[in-house]
């Protein structure tokens, strides 16, 4: 672990409770792109991102997230829809021969591009937020190459045909996370969405090993690794800081307040909001509602932002977010 970086010393210096939902699709609405133009057009990716920071003048704007761009650059098939985030279909990864002949691809493959570029389109904000890039975790790369259902049933079957891939995704995640630094981003949400199911011990072994080693490659004072797990519970916390990471992004079935209490000095956590049954089927007086006893309960953390529990969804009302940032700006 670093002994500080671009967020945790955001958080120290800060004066006011930080928020930082995970959300750029919703900017859809606001700039008049579908999803499938935001993930393809770095142009639109980064207007519709810009059009919130705008709007909330948030000190933070993120790319959007996509845990399909990776895989693709792989090699998997993928679905788009017009509104809805990419998905992946089918396996590469059948066998341990097929395993073994897996290329990786370089960073700026495929759709990765558009998520590189959208990182410097960011950067020339006249404002300066910081601006992170996202990508997705090792363990839910490999799980997308290999099948996901299948991937678990490997860890215990055959886990020397997922150490080779996790190999592999790791060692593309190390160069593209690079490529994001090299981008002027300063730092990256990475989500490892598909750990959050592991045991506390296969999560040590399959996940934030090969997380460690990317932390311990890119991340400094000036670029943080925001390690994501909307699945990840208590008994994962251990597990979790294995990983070397300074700052976690954790969804609603994680006990934040008794993670920030284990939490040690320097380590920042965010979260963890419900983005479907919150920003999406909630009213605006809920999301205030939720809002502020979220940040009532965490009062006495300093070394805390409050979040989505994971990506808000391009159908979010508008009012919803704005109901969560003003409930944010009049907390002390």
């Amino acid at each position: 672990m670093t002994k500080g970086n671009v967020i945790t010393q955001l958080v120290s210096t800060s004066a006011r409770r930080l928020a930082m939902p995970i959300a750029v699709h919703p900017g859809a609405a606001l700039t008049g792109a579908t999803i499938r133009k935001l993930v393809t057009d770095p142009e639109a990716q980064s207007a519709a991102s810009a059009a919130l920071h705008l709007r909330y003048r948030t000190p933070i704007v993120l790319s959007a997230m996509d845990l399909s761009a990776e895989a693709e650059a792989f090699g998997c098939e993928i679905s788009m829809g017009e509104m809805e985030v990419p998905t992946v279909t089918g396996r590469l990864v059948t066998s341990l021969a097929a395993a073994e002949a897996l290329a990786a691809p370089s960073p700026g493959a495929a759709r990765t591009q558009v998520y590189l570029e959208t990182v410097r389109r960011l950067k020339q904000l006249p404002s300066k937020p910081l601006v992170l890039g996202g990508c997705i975790g090792p363990f839910s790369l490999t799980g997308r190459l290999a099948g996901i259902s299948e991937t678990y049933e490997m860890t215990i079957t055959e886990p020397e045909l997922v150490h080779l891939v996790l190999k592999k995704t790791c060692a593309f995640l190390t160069a593209y996370v690079q490529a994001f630094k090299q981008a002027g981003a300063d730092g990256v949400i990475m989500a490892e969405p598909a750990a959050g199911l592991l045991s506390p011990r296969s999560m040590s072994f399959f996940s934030s090993a090969y997380i460690k080693s990317i932390v311990q490659a890119v991340e400094d004072e000036s670029f943080a690794i925001i390690l994501h797990n909307c699945g990840a519970k208590l008994p994962h916390w251990p597990a979790l800081l294995e990983s070397g990471a300074s700052v976690f992004h954790f969804g609603a079935p994680m006990d934040i307040a008794a993670a920030l209490s284990q939490a040690p000095a320097g380590v920042v956590l965010c979260g963890n909001l419900d983005p479907a049954a919150i920003f999406v089927q909630g009213s605006a007086s809920l999301v205030a509602q939720r809002t502020k006893a979220l940040l009532e309960m965490t009062q006495s953390y300093r070394n805390y932002i409050i979040s989505s529990g994971c990506d808000v969804p391009a159908s979010t009302p508008l009012v919803n977010l704005d109901a969560f940032f003003e409930t944010v700006a009049a907390m002390k």
